[in-house]
């Protein structure tokens, strides 16, 4: 059987050091990928979202992360919303927290109902 050739898509690093290891490092290399794939899927836990978020039950989504009810200011120093009270702010909107490549991001999903 001739050694398979790597994606195009790999970094030459890891195509030209990954065939150098031994069968022993290969695995653990492996159950490392598959842990840190897990981690980065997981859902973000709710006392690292921002205090006004507000988690949401969300059936059928086929996005990791998690979805929370968000009123959030607009920027404008002349909104009322600056205050940054929740009753001022505006929303609630829907937004998903992920994590990507190690790091918290969100994403604007839309208003709740508009699914």
């Amino acid at each position: 059987m001739k050694q398979p050739s790597p994606p195009t898509s790999l970094p030459k690093y890891l195509t030209e050091g990954l065939p150098k290891q031994d069968t022993e490092t290969l695995h653990e290399i492996q159950n490392y990928v598959e842990v840190l794939i897990e981690y980065r899927n997981q859902s973000v836990d709710t006392d690292e979202l921002p205090k006004t978020a507000e988690p949401v039950e969300e059936a059928d989504s086929a996005e990791s992360g998690t979805v929370v009810k968000e009123k959030v200011t607009c920027g404008d120093d002349s909104c009322k919303c600056a205050s940054g009270n929740p009753p001022d702010m505006h929303g609630p909107y829907l937004y998903r927290y992920y994590r990507e490549n190690g790091t918290m991001k969100s994403e604007y999903v839309g208003k709740p109902g508009s699914e």
